[in-house]
């Protein structure tokens, strides 16, 4: 595809199949729940709106899977004899307090498979810390045999501004020149040397490409939540995965690891805007890589995702204090993205991956609203159709990915395992979910109130809630108010009454390390 900066949506077969998917399965949820309203009062009218955003955000998600499904299986894959690149390949660590050994031990396995494929001197590995005395000295000799072997080179900042930006923008400005490509990675990021190889190929067989973001899979877990999450990924991200490629094509997104970026491409996403105002809505926007994909894609580069690419992985977090702590830091930095989607010249699927962001925050405390009104019967109802369909267009993602993956357990052991992990997954996503709701929807009330949340902070008072029991208080007070107004909407908070008021119990038993 050629450059282009109008920022206009392409008309392309995918996209217009995610469009109508998108727009079919809004529709049915929209018009099931304005068929079941008795009582349209001022109430019902003005929530209609909310109940269009919430359907959209669903069924995007269940739009992407079914075209996942069904979508053409495109993969590039680099020929077994691959000459040696062109260009030189900067393999970018970022480190900001983490453990070091485990990052030293996949550096030396990476420098000796790149060496093995012959890429030994067409890559060079650079170790970007941020992390402040006293941890950075257990760092420096976690590396220093590395440094001394002149496999890394490793710098640490003595000013650390602008975190993981500032610190890839440093790197930029001083060693930038001698690279043509570099390869993003977190702490807990692996990519294998054959995948680096594959995404180096993919940027030497298309000039345009800007960017290419590699699929990512999940590590080994150690507790039952972690494992949770895995189950999750392997079952469900390929649908959607081979879905979100197919339909935003040229203009993907960037998820600020495991991805291939030209440095020429991203000198124009180098320098981001410091948003007016102080924080948590205003300073330094704290999930830049949405704004940095954006930003390159306006510039006429391409940013694609590699849906099937093996080897490439992280390690999530492993209970859920780590993974709230995470989230909220996610949620600030999206809600940021509010004040950057109007921006000029932006492509229309830049701006869309940024309202789907917003909108995975938002949907939280939109769902809790609803809920509430719809037991304290300010809006009035009957049947049971819509949240049946909701529960319908949740189910679609997990179903494609259910039948996508059927055929491929070949043995009648390996669909039985298929089957015993999706339905585990299932009951679990299900009872996870009014959890989460909960959470960010507390999130995003702590953002509106002024609350920074900062970068890798604890903020322990307002998410590390003892072992559930705040969620469980909460579930009785709902408990107590469908109780007292005895509505219909009762029946749409049993899904999520039942569930919080397990979270003591839930809680607890998903933190804990199992073999």
């Amino acid at each position: 595809m050629a450059r282009s900066k109008t920022g206009l949506i392409p008309v392309r077969p995918a996209l217009l199949a995610f469009l109508t998917l998108l727009v079919l399965f809004s529709a049915i949820l929209i018009l099931a729940f304005a068929r079941a309203v008795d009582t349209w009062n001022w109430v019902a009218w003005s929530v209609m709106p909310l109940i269009a955003f919430n359907a959209m955000w669903i069924s995007g998600g269940a739009a992407t899977s079914v075209l996942g499904l069904f979508a053409p299986k495109v993969k590039r894959v680099a020929p077994s004899d691959t000459p040696k690149p062109r260009g030189n390949t900067a393999i970018l660590i970022t480190l900001c307090g983490e453990q070091p050994e485990p990052v030293a031990n996949y550096l030396q396995c990476l420098v000796d498979g790149l060496k093995a494929i012959n890429l030994g001197d067409k890559t060079h590995i650079y170790v970007l810390s941020d992390t402040a005395a006293p941890a950075a000295a257990c760092e420096e000799r976690a590396v220093g045999g590395l440094v001394e072997a002149g496999q890394v080179i490793y710098r640490r900042r003595a000013v650390r501004t602008n975190r993981k930006p500032g610190n890839i923008a440093d790197w930029l400005a001083n060693h930038g020149a001698s690279f043509d490509y570099m390869v993003v990675l977190d702490a807990d990021s692996r990519m294998s040397p054959d995948s680096i190889n594959h995404l180096i190929w993919e940027m030497e067989t298309n000039p345009d490409l800007g960017l290419c973001q590699a699929n990512i899979s999940l590590v080994p877990a150690r507790t039952r939540f972690g494992k949770y999450q895995r189950v999750t990924s392997r079952i469900l991200s390929r649908t959607f995965g081979q879905g979100f490629a197919a339909w935003s094509g040229d203009s993907g997104n960037y998820w600020g690891h495991n991805a291939i970026i030209r440095v020429s491409a991203f000198r124009a996403a180098a320098h981001l805007p410091c948003l007016s105002g102080s924080a948590p809505l205003g300073g330094s926007i704290l999930s830049h890589d949405f704004i940095e994909a954006a930003w390159i894609r306006r510039a006429g580069w391409r940013v694609a995702l590699s849906p099937n690419l093996p080897g490439s992985a992280e390690d999530a977090p492993q209970t859920l204090g780590e993974f709230f702590k995470r989230d909220r830091r996610w949620c600030q930095g999206n809600l940021q993205h509010m004040r950057l989607v109007g921006e000029p010249g932006l492509h229309s699927l830049s701006r869309l991956h940024l309202l789907s962001g917003i909108f995975s925050y938002l949907a939280a405390p939109i769902w809790l609203l609803l809920l509430a009104l719809l037991t304290s019967g300010q809006i009035e109802i009957w049947g049971f159709l819509p949240v049946l369909l909701i529960a319908l267009v949740l189910l679609v993602p997990k179903l494609c990915a259910l039948i996508e993956a059927m055929p491929r357990a070949k043995t009648t052991r390996r669909r039985r395992t298929l089957l015993r992990a999706w339905s585990y997954e299932l009951v679990l996503s299900t009872v996870l979910a009014p959890i989460i709701i909960l959470r960010q929807a507390s999130f995003v009330g702590s953002i509106a109130l002024g609350r920074d949340c900062g970068w890798k902070s604890s903020e322990t008072k307002s998410i590390r809630l003892p072992q559930g029991w705040a969620e469980a208080g909460v579930g009785l007070a709902m408990l107590a108010l469908a109780a007292i107004n005895g509505t219909q909407g009762a029946f749409w908070m049993v899904l999520v009454i039942l569930p919080l008021l397990s979270a003591p119990f839930l809680m607890p038993k998903l933190d804990e390390v199992v073999r």
